[in-house]
């Protein structure tokens, strides 16, 4: 079958190759397409740092990758996942669900002194940056190759463009509350003062509405849609002097730093939608223009 046929590779591993020299290499192979992944070393065994690197790279961040064979000097991946089992669309929307419920959880981790909740949802992003290589890999095979193209459920090569762009906005979206877990993890005051939380809610809302709007808009491939997300982005955008104002006055001066970029990190979730929606702008624009 010509949609999945096996493509071959191998990687040799030098005596100082640094585990994270080799999961480069690693990343750049999965990402072209290639099926069949060897890793092998120039000397009699791999480095145990370098095999325990990329068995946990593999296992965390490669949708539908196996083990095949664990030798001594060699590792063999297989990837098992075929274009059709699992389309860009499908991808792409789990990536999106993920991503939301990172930044709400996030935000829920300033109501509530919980560590270990913060913890959770920075280690959530394993699981968007897995989708996050997947697509991309699908996308770069399917701009090329026709039948790829069409088993991954896209028209034209055209259209990868535009999904490409959306990988990396919601990619850098879940990166977001990643930092907003993290800032709070370093935030001296437990719980935060109820009229702070009140003002992140607010804006945090309001900026994932932008969010969910915009890849709601690329689903349906809806121009009117995605124009109408670029109006709750600016609306967003709006908040942002009056929610900083209050955070200075409320909070402790030792806290303000983390404060302020959780603000900021809000504030990209509503920029990064606001990105998609115009690339669903591009994407879509034809069927509203007429042609002469």
């Amino acid at each position: 079958d010509l949609i999945d046929r096996i493509k071959k590779v191998n990687i040799t591993i030098n005596e100082n190759d640094t585990p994270e020299k080799v999961i480069r290499r690693l990343v750049s192979t999965y990402l072209i397409g290639y099926n069949i992944i060897q890793l092998r070393s120039t000397q009699k065994r791999i480095d145990s740092n370098v095999r325990l690197a990329v068995k946990d790279f593999v296992r965390k961040k490669l949708v539908g990758t196996e083990i095949l064979s664990d030798l001594p000097n060699e590792l063999t991946l297989q990837i098992l996942l075929s274009y059709a089992e699992l389309s860009v669309k499908d991808a792409l929307r789990r990536m999106a669900i993920i991503a939301a419920s990172m930044h709400r959880g996030a935000i829920l981790t300033l109501n509530v002194d919980n560590p270990r909740l913060a913890k959770e949802i920075i280690s959530m992003d394993d699981e968007v940056d897995r989708f996050s290589f997947y697509i991309i890999r699908l996308l770069k095979v399917a701009v090329s190759d026709t039948h790829v193209l069409r088993a991954s459920g896209l028209d034209s090569p055209r259209q990868c463009l535009g999904y490409r762009l959306i990988v990396k906005s919601v990619e850098r979206m879940a990166d977001h509350a990643v930092n907003i877990a993290e800032n709070r993890l370093s935030l001296t005051l437990a719980p935060i003062k109820e009229e702070i939380v009140k003002e992140f809610d607010k804006i945090s809302a309001s900026a994932l509405k932008v969010f969910e709007s915009a890849m709601e808009a690329l689903f349906d491939e809806n121009y009117s849609e995605a124009d109408s997300v670029m109006d709750v982005a600016q609306e967003t955008r709006g908040m942002e002097a009056e929610v900083i104002h209050k955070i200075v006055k409320l909070a402790p001066v030792d806290d303000l730093p983390p404060l302020r970029l959780i603000i900021e990190s809000i504030m990209r979730t509503a920029e990064y939608g606001a990105d998609i929606a115009e690339t669903v702008l591009n994407m879509t624009v034809k069927e509203t223009v007429t042609e002469i």
